[in-house]
């Protein structure tokens, strides 16, 4: 299994470095939107799947993120200048929005972050002097990088692609951590973990400071990649989304949010096919997905794996019990 998996992930690996030059633009832009969105929901993974705090809010840090490379820009500063801008104010959004998980968790957390969301998409929507309100900001151009332009569509592919691997190293450190190990024990069972020792309060904010970070990259990417943005993409609706594809992915599993994200980007493209109808075909996929696999689509090796031990778990009773039958009767003749 595990060799497998190593030669799955080189294919991948492959077909994400050598495949893209013969793609038309759109499917080059297609691949960028959801090396995007891989890297927003890393750190919604981070949150929900090894934390275990419920967030309907992440779209308001993606948006966060947006908003400060775009008006930053705007003013006349560098995409350098704003992209660490932008880490660093959701960082510090995210510690405050982290307090009510102090004292509220499961469906009342979710409610907290989902007015948070609101809150923050109606401040984008009618602050017109610093957002642009309904009519948006536009002209964001894509960065240099060492005197190299990023503005086509394959340069800059291969830049995101650069930042979601060096996101995505970043966070397998930190899990590999006592930060990850603190993070799961919180998620189990927090009251075992605080008796442990584990800062609860204090890694139930990082749970959300680091998330946002990951989100408010994610959103200076998107910025410089559409090159217009207004309040429509950073609604409640992409938070539920976002939310969707962790929970399809496998929350709690490190590359949940690489299969989750090409469920909510890449099928609905692939589904078009069905015109008025991909929706429903979409929907009602991800519906039948939860029903059978309320885990994620990366949690099918473990059942298979468990369905295999409890297979020979059954077999090994059953022998044992044969042989002990056989031994009483061998007994009882002599």
């Amino acid at each position: 299994m595990k060799k497998l998996s190593t030669l799955v992930l080189l294919l991948g690996a492959a077909c994400l470095l050598i495949a893209p030059p013969f793609l038309k633009n759109y499917g080059i832009y297609l691949l960028s939107y959801w090396l995007v969105f891989i890297i927003a929901t890393m750190g919604l993974n981070l949150t929900v799947g090894y934390a275990g705090q419920k967030s309907l809010g992440h779209a308001a840090f993606f948006g966060i993120g947006a908003y400060t490379v775009a008006i930053l820009m705007k003013a006349g500063f560098s995409f350098w200048l704003g992209l660490p801008a932008a880490a660093a104010i959701c960082f510090v959004v995210g510690i405050i929005l982290g307090f009510p998980a102090l004292r509220v968790q499961t469906i009342y957390l979710a409610f907290a972050t989902l007015g948070f969301n609101t809150a923050v998409w109606l401040v984008m929507r009618n602050e017109e002097w610093l957002t642009g309100g309904t009519f948006g900001i536009n002209g964001i151009a894509r960065p240099s990088l060492f005197g190299f332009s990023l503005e086509g569509n394959l340069a800059y592919y291969y830049f995101v692609l650069g930042v979601a691997v060096i996101m995505g190293l970043a966070q397998l450190g930190l899990l590999r951590s006592p930060w990850g190990k603190a993070f799961t024990a919180l998620r189990d069972n927090p009251i075992r973990a605080e008796s442990l020792g584990v800062d609860t309060r204090s890694y139930t904010l990082l749970s959300f400071a680091i998330g946002a970070v990951y989100a408010g990259v994610a959103g200076s990417l998107f910025a410089s990649l559409v090159q217009f943005i207004e309040p429509a993409p950073f609604t409640v609706n992409s938070s539920i989304m976002m939310y969707l594809m962790v929970v399809v992915g496998g929350p709690g599993y490190f590359w949940g949010p690489v299969v989750g994200a090409a469920v909510g980007v890449l099928l609905p493209e692939w589904l078009r096919f069905a015109q008025a109808w991909y929706l429903f075909v979409f929907g009602s996929a991800v519906v039948l997905l939860m029903i059978w696999l309320p885990d994620g689509l990366l949690s099918i090796p473990d059942r298979l794996k468990a369905k295999r031990m409890a297979k020979a778990a059954s077999a090994a009773r059953a022998a044992s019990g044969n042989a002990a039958v056989a031994a009483n009767k061998t007994g009882a003749s002599s």
